[in-house]
């Protein structure tokens, strides 16, 4: 897993780590199955505090990216490979609602945005 944060982003050290996982698992990177590092290798291995490589990897778990299972460790889960259908499926539907809502694509775009932003 090639994985780094930047201090002087403007991006929270806990999302970085959080979105570069997810990109991996979305990318095939990192495959159903794969063992992660354990939270306190993790945290060393970019030279954060280890909460805030728990923070990340409680947040994977609660999109059902990965998942723990006790002393075995911390797995890439089966349900991580759906996540891109997940998202094309929920951006097909709030496409929909934008057109029934009358927006035009830069405005529903905009929304988009900052929704992410957010």
């Amino acid at each position: 897993m090639r994985l780094s944060v930047d201090p002087d982003s403007d991006v929270a050290p806990f999302e970085q780590v959080r979105s570069g996982i997810a990109g991996q698992i979305n990318d095939g990177a990192l495959p159903v199955g794969a063992k992660l590092p354990t939270v306190r290798a993790l945290a060393a291995d970019l030279g954060i505090a280890a909460n805030t490589a728990a923070k990340a990897y409680r947040e994977l778990e609660r999109a059902g990216l990965i998942e723990t299972r006790g002393r075995a460790g911390t797995f890439v889960a089966a349900t991580g490979d759906r996540s891109r259908a997940r998202a094309a499926e929920a951006a097909a539907a709030y496409a929909r609602t934008a057109r029934d809502l009358g927006l035009d694509r830069d405005q529903a775009l905009d929304i988009v945005r900052a929704a992410l932003d957010t």
